[in-house]
């Protein structure tokens, strides 16, 4: 398993006060996810190559 990005409890919380549940596999996809997601910002800051700040523009 690769490192998780998330705040297991915190998820867990927010889920649980909705009335659900979260399945076993569902923090290490939401975590892979939000590496993804980094990543894809990343790339998108390089390729414009005039900051090394992401920002909120930059998840899109």
């Amino acid at each position: 398993m690769a490192e998780t990005l998330v705040i297991v409890s915190k998820v867990k919380k927010l889920v649980k006060e909705a009335g659900y549940r979260t399945g076993g596999d569902y923090i290490e996809s939401l975590s892979t996810k939000v590496g993804t997601l980094v990543q894809a910002s990343i790339e998108k800051i390089k390729a414009d190559g005039k900051k090394k700040t992401l920002g909120a523009e930059d998840l899109a």
